[in-house]
């Protein structure tokens, strides 16, 4: 496949005869919307026509993909979006004090029964959300220095992937208390252990470090070195860089995502790191004030669809390669970053360049077929554990 920007004056049509493809695939591929019009600046994955089986030259890196969903997902999408994963995490269960492990508020069978039907791997994800609906160290601090809560929560895991047909637990724990650091990491392992005596493996999510010493509540809980020896693997959540509540600017600068990377594989060995990829963008109201302004959520191909509701170019940082572009709305400046498939090309290239497992998307609840068809056109999908 091949990644075309659009120019002033290009159409479907136009781009459709110079780059010998048809319309129906530029607009099926790219989630157009009829008319169909364009933003200059617009990244588009075009398909070629080319004979793959007699193209000596073709190779594929291995690797695995997860993708994290709420139950509250649609079907459709999930369709959709299954083809192209190894692993779905459910998100998400929780837990009590004493160790009593909570379903989500909606029935996630569905999701298993989906998964399963197309060979992709359920995983339980597994969370210290407190009654206000966040992260909460005080959960965390209860039950991992807890022998009898540990032990509950680990048992009821157990008894959830025999009955429910899961295939694996990720445990996705935030703000973790410097002093918990060790008491979390032999949790992680006690878990690892019983889950893989019934043949299923334990991930875990890392904050994204960059030295032994970052401070932080993130960072300081997280052991890179202990905790990758705990886990089978790691996902690093390489994104939210740029994010709600901050300044405007890319949510995974290339830049940012391989300082992390290259630290990670100081502590972790590259067989058993997954790459963060965010799915979604944010705009931004300007001009930002700290504690005041709060940025909206939108997805990738949302964002296009309002740089051409604003006649707004396209920029491409090629910094952070990331796509962003400004507009004005109601006399007020905004600014939107977002992924497509050039900021999404570059982290596939730091996947097959530091021989990572694989990557994991924060989230897949909305449909961005070119990134999925982009990742079949560079990675050979791994099955499940």
């Amino acid at each position: 496949m091949k990644i075309y920007v659009v120019r002033p004056g290009d159409t479907v049509d136009t781009i459709a005869i110079s780059q010998g493809t048809s319309p129906q695939s530029i607009i099926y591929d790219n989630q157009l919307v009829y008319p169909y019009p364009l933003a200059v600046g617009q990244a588009l994955l075009l398909s070629q026509v080319s004979d793959i089986e007699n193209d000596s030259s073709q190779t594929f890196y291995s690797a695995n993909v997860g993708g994290y969903a709420y139950p509250f997902i649609s079907r459709w999408v999930l369709e959709q979006t299954l083809p192209y994963l190894t692993d779905l995490f459910i998100f998400s269960y929780g837990f009590t004090t004493e160790g009593e492990l909570l379903p989500p508020q909606l029935d996630d069978t569905f999701m298993i029964t989906m998964a399963k039907s197309f060979g992709v791997a359920p995983i339980l994800t597994l969370t210290p959300f407190g009654p206000t609906g966040q992260f909460s160290n005080y959960l965390i601090t209860q039950v991992v220095n807890n022998e009898s809560a540990r032990q509950r929560l680990i048992e009821e895991l157990t008894i959830q992937i025999q009955e429910r047909g899961f295939e694996g637990v990720d445990i996705d724990f935030e703000y973790i208390l410097p002093e918990d650091k060790i008491p979390f990491s032999d949790f992680v392992r006690e878990v690892r252990t019983a889950v893989n005596a019934l043949g299923y493996p334990v991930s875990v999510a890392l904050a994204p470090k960059t030295s032994d010493t970052q401070t932080g509540l993130l960072y300081e809980g997280k052991d890179y070195g202990l905790l990758g020896e705990a886990a089978d693997y790691v996902l690093l959540m390489t994104y939210e860089w740029g994010y709600t509540y901050g300044p405007a600017m890319a949510v995974a600068p290339i830049n940012k995502v391989q300082q992390v990377v290259e630290y990670a594989l100081t502590k972790i060995p590259p067989e058993k790191i997954h790459l963060g990829i965010p799915n979604y963008g944010y705009d931004w109201t300007l001009p930002f004030v700290q504690g005041t302004s709060k940025a909206v959520t939108i997805g990738n191909v949302q964002a296009v669809q309002i740089a051409i509701a604003h006649n707004s170019p396209i920029q491409f940082d090629e910094t952070a390669q990331a796509p962003y572009f400004t507009y004005i709305l109601d006399g007020k400046n905004h600014e939107v970053w977002f992924e497509d498939v050039r900021s999404l090309s570059a982290k596939f290239n730091l996947v097959k360049e530091y021989q990572l497992r694989g990557m994991s998307y924060w989230q897949i609840m909305q449909l961005f077929r070119a990134n999925w068809l982009l990742l079949a056109d560079t990675f050979t999908i791994q099955s499940s554990w």
